[in-house]
């Protein structure tokens, strides 16, 4: 899982290619609305393509988790089905009704159920890497596809730029993170067996929170919590007001910190850690790097996907399996 982390670079040239390949894609005056759908690692690709291409985008996009479909998708819908496996149910679902309705279907999976649908209704198939061990360890393989293609419909222009950037940036938090008592080693140590509260600011740094939450989960087979900034400010952190004499003895909380934030959250991050101060263990920041808004938020995720690995290193667990998540798909397959 290590190496496959340290190759995220990588990965994302090869899904670049892989998505440039593709053929049959719709024309640009005949999609009027976007949605991605996927489940958990694979659902990275719909958190990160709203965040990174939505703002220039000329139609909406929506992110689809779950079964069924939201009622407005027919013929002016382009839909991106992301399932590594290609047999998460509930993408694979979502995207035979969205077929039905005459939707414009993409898939991103390595075959499966979803490659037969592509393969049944002639939808494009973009490919993933068959040597990626896990879905969490394919976010570059799930998440780069759908804005290569959006580039190439004429929906997102400039695409190509800020995946190149977030490959430099990328190969650069690498060297810093494979090498002897590098920074993620250090915050996994200073974490320990605290429970980790991510925060992140505004959409960018919600994502980040959230891949960090989520590879605590995997990876580290720890409980783990995110939010974001400004949200939090109207609800969780009411939360924080009793119980301070528990709370920092089992959680430490995480700043994902980057260049895009709106300046009052900026300031909200000053005043969160004042009120936390001393109802968690203790507070930790992280700042992004490169240039562009994907190559900072690439660059968290590699950061904190090493951070995670070394809790898991430093507890003795393999970050591999997931037995409970395998226990959980084999008890819904039965009758």
């Amino acid at each position: 899982m290590f190496e496959a982390a340290a190759a995220l670079p990588e990965q994302v040239v090869t899904a670049v290619a892989a998505a440039a390949g593709v053929g049959g894609l719709p024309a640009h005056d005949d999609i009027e609305n976007v949605v991605v759908m996927g489940m958990g690692g694979s659902g990275m690709a719909g958190d990160v393509l709203p965040v990174i291409a939505g703002p220039f985008m000329s139609v909406p996009v929506v992110v689809h988790k779950g079964y069924g479909l939201p009622n407005f998708i027919g013929e002016g819908t382009l839909v991106f089905a992301v399932s590594f496996s290609g047999n998460t149910e509930e993408t694979v679902e979502a995207a035979s009704e969205a077929v039905a309705t005459g939707a414009r279907l993409v898939v991103v999976t390595a075959g499966g159920r979803l490659g037969a649908l592509a393969d049944e209704c002639g939808a494009p198939w973009v490919p993933i890497d068959a040597t990626i061990p896990m879905p969490r360890a394919g976010i570059g393989a799930v998440s780069i596809p759908p804005l290569v293609i959006l580039e190439r419909i004429g929906l997102f222009p400039g695409a190509t730029a800020w995946i190149d950037a977030a490959v430099d940036q990328l190969r650069r938090r690498r060297d810093q993170l494979v090498a002897d008592r590098n920074p993620a080693e250090q915050l996994a140590r200073d974490i320990g067996r605290l429970m980790p509260i991510i925060y992140g600011g505004g959409g960018l740094g919600a994502v980040a929170a959230l891949r960090w939450k989520a590879q605590f989960n995997e990876n580290a087979k720890v409980p783990a919590f995110s939010n974001q900034v400004p949200e939090l400010c109207h609800n969780e952190i009411c939360g924080w007001g009793q119980n301070g004499d528990v709370t920092r003895q089992v959680f430490g909380m995480v700043n994902l910190r980057h260049e895009f934030e709106h300046p009052q959250i900026a300031r909200r991050f000053e005043l969160i850690n004042g009120l936390l101060d001393e109802v968690v263990a203790d507070i930790h920041e992280v700042v992004a790097e490169g240039e562009g808004a994907l190559a900072q938020l690439f660059d968290l995720v590699l950061f904190g996907d090493f951070v995670t690995l070394h809790r898991a290193a430093q507890e003795g667990i393999d970050p591999g399996p997931v037995p409970v998540l395998d226990d959980l798909k084999h008890a819904l397959a039965q009758d």
